[in-house]
């Protein structure tokens, strides 16, 4: 069949949910047996997001093959089985590198170089780069209705349903009723003036997800149809959800999938959504509560740590347990407050990240975890400041340090890469995407993966200094993973801890609802013996240790 062509814009104001809504259809679309991609369109003039700031922009994903991209991007992985590239992902910013150069080269031969028709072309010819081998493409496109930075992608998509025909395309609008509590009743004039703004732009939206806190009843849903233009069955109500998965049955209970193919003239068998209604059940009553601190210093914004919250969620539910995250900040934490901050946890993680900020808190939370025997996981950063601690406290090298931090160091244990040191540019230069690992027999990594190689991804520059592997493993730790040909530190342990596992990759961007990673269900598994250990041991010590 030809790709049909949905594309999803937002109204009213941002973060309202477009890519988990755009995530949604495409799990709804694949479970009907149909071959889906999602590609974000993002408005900004950054090239991609891996210079971007956290507190600006959330997680930065990465793809397989080492892109750079929108946290969006994993609710597109965590919901369709495609596996997302460079093509899925770009930016104002990339578009117009893009046209400039072709200009440069001389491939315009002469003529004035405008956004119509040039950057649009750009931004059509990247949309069908990215889905020439899909039945569906689901494009999501980033902001909101009436910013002036998202106008060439609002006009791009506009020539498509001329371009590809108006049987192949299909707009989704996405946005806002409020509830006012005070008045107690819910308002639709926000979402008149964003389907208003879209029309005078030329796009009449086909259907409209109306995001809400509440159920949207159908007196409400028909006024907005009918100031709007659409059908009442084409205004869905999408409420909040205890549980971001549960948003596939949301929209196929209303129909959605069903009014999408009408729509589209496409012909399907009956969605199999039996994994996503096993996976709701499951969560909604968990029999056991995990608590686990997440110690990093960009805990005061979620989204930065969307996909790892992502995978501690996946890894509960494999072991039938709720995930409590204490977050941490690491810049609090002192040797007089470490204790204190860490009390009750059932296990601690220490993520990826950058900058000296809060670096010697989280040394001091791993060392912690260390020696009370609290399960503890270190993602990247984490596992480079997992071997500066064991090294300064149990190798006998107290100056230990990192050369991201500490140059000065006598004891540069974490240094930049060979392949690192003449790189100029900060984006996209890092040591990007999926490269193997090979696993040492005997240890806890080849247990929990039951392979003797994995591929995970990777963003970082920096490594486990080699001068430093024997004395590592003479102090006790073991390198359990390796690149293929030794040089690279991926994984360590103490085998003498309870849980004490560490990598340098990403395990967090290869965790999906359906197939939670195994590093992240042996994680919660580790935290669920320690509650019983710990339980035990309180037991036996009588009532005065329980009191």
């Amino acid at each position: 069949m030809k790709t049909k062509y949905l594309f999803v814009t937002g109204g009213v104001l941002s973060s309202l949910g477009k890519g988990l809504s755009a995530a949604a259809i495409g799990a709804l679309m694949e479970a009907r047996g149909f071959r889906v991609a999602n590609v974000k369109m993002d408005p900004y003039i950054n090239v991609d997001p891996g210079t971007m700031s956290p507190y600006q922009h959330g997680e930065v994903f990465v793809t397989e093959d080492g892109a750079e991209t929108d946290l969006d991007l994993g609710h597109y992985e965590r919901f369709v089985a495609r596996p997302t590239t460079q093509k899925n992902s770009f930016t104002t910013g990339r578009i117009y590198r893009n046209v400039i150069e072709s200009e440069r080269r001389g491939e315009y031969l002469g003529r004035t170089v405008q956004v119509i028709p040039h950057i649009t072309d750009e931004i059509k010819r990247l949309i069908h780069e990215a889905v020439a081998e899909v039945d569906i493409a689901i494009i999501e496109i980033g902001g909101t209705v009436g910013d002036i930075e998202s106008l060439p992608f609002l006009e791009a998509i506009r020539q498509m349903r001329a371009d590809v025909g108006p049987e192949n395309v299909l707009y989704i609008h996405v946005t806002l009723v409020p509830y006012i509590r005070a008045a107690g009743e819910m308002k639709t004039k926000p979402t008149q003036h964003s389907v208003k703004e879209l029309l005078s732009i030329g796009i009449q939206p086909d259907i409209l997800v109306c995001r809400s806190e509440k159920e949207i009843p159908k007196d409400l849903r028909q006024k907005i149809a009918s100031f709007c233009n659409v059908g009442v069955n084409d205004v869905i109500s999408a409420p909040d959800v205890e549980n971001i998965y549960q948003l596939p049955l949301v929209f196929h209970d209303q129909g959605l999938d069903d009014r999408l193919l009408q729509r589209l003239n496409a012909w399907a068998m009956k969605p199999h959504l039996e994994k996503w209604v096993d996976y709701c059940e499951r969560a909604r009553a968990p029999h056991h509560t995990v608590r686990v601190a997440v110690v990093g210093k960009y805990v005061h914004l979620t989204d930065t740590y969307k996909s790892l919250n992502e995978a501690l969620a996946h890894g509960g539910i494999a072991n039938d347990a709720r995930i409590e995250l204490r977050y941490v900040d690491s810049e609090e934490i002192d040797e007089s407050r470490v204790g204190a901050l860490l009390n009750g946890v059932d296990a601690v993680l220490i993520p990826g990240g950058f900058g000296t900020r809060g670096i010697e808190g989280k040394i001091l939370a791993i060392r912690h975890a260390r020696e009370a025997g609290i399960p503890f996981f270190g993602i990247c950063l984490g596992m480079q400041l997992a071997v500066v601690e064991y090294l300064r406290h149990v190798g006998g090298l107290p100056e230990a340090h990192s050369a991201e931090f500490a140059p000065q160091s006598a004891h540069l244990v974490v240094h930049m890469m060979d392949s690192q040191r003449r790189v100029v540019e900060l984006g996209g230069t890092m040591r990007l995407g999926t490269y193997p690992c090979l696993l040492r027999s005997g240890t806890r990594a080849r247990q929990i993966y039951g392979s003797d190689e994995i591929q995970e991804r990777h963003r970082h520059r920096y490594e486990v200094n080699p001068a430093y592997h024997a004395r590592l493993e003479e102090a006790g730790m073991v390198i359990s993973g390796t690149s293929p040909d030794g040089k690279l530190v991926e994984m360590i342990e103490v085998p003498t801890h309870p849980y004490f596992v560490a990598c340098q990759f990403h395990p967090e961007f290869k965790s999906r609802p359906l197939a939670p990673h195994p590093l992240f269900t042996a994680f919660i598994r580790a935290a669920l013996e320690r509650q019983v250990r710990v339980g035990r041991e309180a037991s036996l010590a009588g009532p005065a240790a329980l009191a």
